[in-house]
């Protein structure tokens, strides 16, 4: 039986219904997480064949995130465009400066643009809310820059209710993780390269696949620094697993391997930026 949600959420997100539909015709920047499957879900209830999903395959984008994209279109009868767009090609991102995410987002969006383009769609729009104001964000000048639309900053949803609203409408990913492209485990300043980003992607696939949640593997040189839910520590302690970690990491490429004592937090590689 689903629990009830507040007559004032289920009128936003009529709201937000309305205000997709006014565009006419969308394409949604897909990535298969909480937001922008719940963007592209309320979409297709807007606009029904009028909306297109176009996800960005990369290095820096795990095949599973990739395979989960493709699965949901084809179940929701959506219109799947995918577009290569291969971060370590663009001019300084490899450097991983501090506009690192604008340098990717304005690459996606021109080719999210070509897209739209030879399809006849009229906006684009991806799944920023209004959590991500609270961080430093600069893929979000690149949306300003190239007028995309943020249908759910523009109305006014959280994270929570985004998740809330999910689990309301059967939407699958209502209690996925929290997932940002793998270029953001590395610190400011280091070289990303596709060598580190596959060590990163397969200890974090160890760590899912060990049934921890929400959770990053940032990599600093040669060492691998774990945030995880501070609930799961204890499972994280015990010999048996924490050996078994230590053990695959190595394999990896990791020499060291910590636990960060705080855990989880999104954007914790921002902590060293002096605003």
């Amino acid at each position: 039986m689903k629990r009830e949600l507040p007559e004032s959420l289920l009128a936003k997100y009529e709201k937000l219904k309305e205000h997709i539909a006014s565009f006419g015709s969308v394409a949604v920047a897909f990535s298969s997480g909480v937001d922008s499957t719940f963007l592209l879900y309320a979409a297709k209830e807007a606009l029904f064949d009028n909306v297109i999903a176009v996800t960005a395959s990369s290095c820096s984008f795990p095949v599973r995130e990739l395979n989960e994209a493709k699965a949901y279109c084809e179940k929701m009868g959506i219109r799947h465009y995918i577009v290569r767009s291969e971060e370590l090609e663009i001019e300084g991102f490899s450097h991983n400066p501090t506009n690192r995410c604008y340098l990717c987002k304005r690459e996606l969006f021109e080719k999210i643009g070509n897209v739209a383009k030879e399809q006849n769609i009229n906006e684009i729009a991806e799944g920023s809310n209004l959590d991500d104001n609270g961080d430093y964000r600069p893929g979000l000048q690149a949306v300003a820059e190239f007028g995309i639309k943020s249908p759910l900053r523009e109305v006014g949803f959280t994270k929570q209710e985004i998740r809330d609203l999910s689990e309301y409408l059967d939407i699958p990913t209502w209690d996925k993780q929290s997932f940002a492209c793998l270029a953001s485990r590395f610190p400011y300043g280091e070289v990303i390269n596709e060598q580190k980003l596959n060590m990163v992607d397969k200890a974090e696939q160890l760590l899912l696949d060990m049934g921890f949640h929400q959770l990053r593997v940032r990599i600093h040189g040669d060492m691998a620094r774990i945030e995880l839910l501070p609930e799961e520590f204890p499972k994280f302690m015990e010999q048996e697993t924490r050996l078994a970690i230590y053990e695959k990491f190595k394999e990896y490429g990791f020499s060291y391997v910590s636990l960060d004592i705080i855990g989880y937090r999104t954007g914790s590689m921002n902590e060293t930026i002096v605003q």
